[in-house]
């Protein structure tokens, strides 16, 4: 199941979650160029696993390397992506989003004693269980045992799923001072507001004419300053990430469509075939036009 995004960068869980609110992923790293995914938010929470690679984990600013083993709790409303850094084959990377209900009622006294402390803690962006570490353990053991029941749904599954989660909520509650906790100055958080922004802004207008004005216009700050939150977030300039979410789009417009490539450049704001072809060779090695018969 592939990460549905929409135009504010949150990520749609599937509506038939709802009733209980949990969605299981695997194999994403396999549908994204150079096995990285597109930076983006939801309300929930996430636990990952690096299965067998090593993966660039980006939380906010922060980049976290996680080897095989290792996996990692992200806490809701966070700006995060992941990169796989190592293999030649797409990190398997199972992983679950999850709102904290599927404890307990908002309402309840679980949820206000012990899960909303740890959701609503600016200070912990995400909490990260090293294979290598005893204490991480148990957390391991359930994390994997939440993936087998979420994959298999038999019967009962959802009480399984429900326990684990909050044995896991519980040792993250346990060891809440234990926890290293984040800078969370109002610059980095401000920061993150216009990338959603201004990514928001890329991902909605890709197709059309597109400027580094119109892309800080959308965050209310100057074009240095947009130019500065993209290095810091993204290594890049805005219009690189613009360029880029651009490249990946044609490319899964290559092999899902039968438009043709001028068709395809165009729809992906590239006005001119020449220009689309330089770039897309630049970024994957290889023309779109090799890339659109292979997909046909």
């Amino acid at each position: 199941m592939s990460i549905l995004l929409d135009h504010q960068l949150q990520e749609q869980i599937p509506r038939n979650t709802r009733a209980f609110p949990i969605a299981f992923y695997c194999d994403e790293l396999a549908t994204f160029p150079y096995y990285a995914g597109a930076m983006h938010w939801h309300p929930y929470c996430e636990i990952a696993t690096a299965q067998s690679g090593v993966l660039d984990y980006q939380v906010g600013q922060h980049h976290i390397r996680l080897e095989a083993g290792d996996s990692i709790f992200v806490n809701g409303n966070r700006l995060h992506g992941v990169r796989q850094l190592s293999g030649e084959t797409p990190d398997p990377m199972p992983n679950i989003v999850f709102s904290g209900t599927v404890v307990a009622p908002e309402t309840s006294t679980i949820y206000q004693k012990y899960i909303q402390p740890v959701i609503q803690c600016d200070l912990l962006p995400f909490i990260v269980f090293r294979h290598d570490h005893d204490s991480c353990e148990e957390v391991h053991q359930l994390i994997q045992d939440t993936y087998c029941a979420m994959r298999e749904k038999r019967d009962c599954y959802e009480l399984r799923v429900q326990r684990n989660i909050s044995r896991i909520f519980e040792y993250i509650f346990q060891n809440f001072e234990a926890w290293p906790k984040a800078d969370a100055s109002p610059m980095p958080l401000n920061t993150q507001i216009r990338m959603q922004k201004m990514l928001s802004y890329i991902y909605q207008h890709y197709a059309d004419t597109v400027t580094l004005a119109d892309i800080a216009h959308a965050a209310h700050i100057s074009r240095s300053e947009a130019g500065r939150c993209f290095h810091a977030y993204l290594g890049c300039s805005p219009v690189e990430a613009l360029i880029q979410y651009r490249l990946q789009t044609a490319q899964r417009l290559l092999n899902e469509t039968t438009r043709t490539l001028q068709e395809i450049s165009f729809a992906c704001g590239f006005h001119s075939v020449s220009y689309f072809s330089r770039q897309f060779r630049s970024m994957y090695g290889y023309s779109p036009g090799q890339k659109h018969k292979l997909g046909k």
